[in-house]
């Protein structure tokens, strides 16, 4: 069942604009140079977490000047909904990094169910090393590890129901130039 667009429609027009597209594209560009600095020298694979990994993804990596590997893994607990539920592998890599160092790129650290598993995946399979950098870190007590931390960070963020570069409302706004948040969530 499609969603109602003009309740979609509504959800934006109501949102509150949490970073502008200058805000999210200084952050990207300081990941980048962060990214840079530490992992230039290291001939990674990186992966891009679909789907809202993409935008986030894309704008990165043209900020990284330095020979990478790239694909891309699907692994959501989301599916369309505002809550996850069980972790669900649509696409694992496929792209060998056994004895290689892996940066994985998705688009938030929320509870960080997903990317816990992703990163523990990879160390199983052989990575040598895995880093991760997420465009947004929502501020909360509930990360699925206390310990669980992205080494590169885009944004820190309050704790609402958020959406655009990448992120979604019931499939719909990961297009948004902007983050912003759904009024009342």
């Amino acid at each position: 069942m499609s969603a109602d667009l003009a309740q979609i429609r509504q959800v934006m027009a109501e949102a509150d604009c949490l970073f502008t597209e200058a805000q999210v594209e200084a952050a990207i560009d300081q990941v980048g140079a962060a990214i840079s600095a530490e992992l230039a020298e290291r001939n990674p694979v990186v992966f891009c977490v679909m789907n809202g990994g993409l935008i986030f993804a894309g704008k990165l990596l043209t900020k990284l000047n330095f020979p990478l590997e790239l694909s891309y893994l699907h692994a959501t607990r989301y599916r369309s909904e505002t809550t996850g539920g069980e972790l669900f592998w649509k696409a694992k890599p496929e792209i060998s990094f056994i004895d290689r160092e892996v940066l994985i790129i998705d688009d938030i650290l929320d509870e960080g169910h997903t990317l816990s598993a992703i990163i523990e995946f990879c160390k199983h399979a052989g990575a040598r090393a895995v880093h991760t950098a997420v465009l947004i870190d929502k501020d909360h007590d509930r990360k699925a590890r206390p310990d669980l931390k992205a080494d590169y960070v885009g944004l820190s963020c309050e704790d609402r129901f958020i959406f655009g570069y990448g992120m979604d409302y019931k499939g719909y706004w990961r297009n948004a130039a902007g983050i912003y948040a759904v009024k009342g969530l």
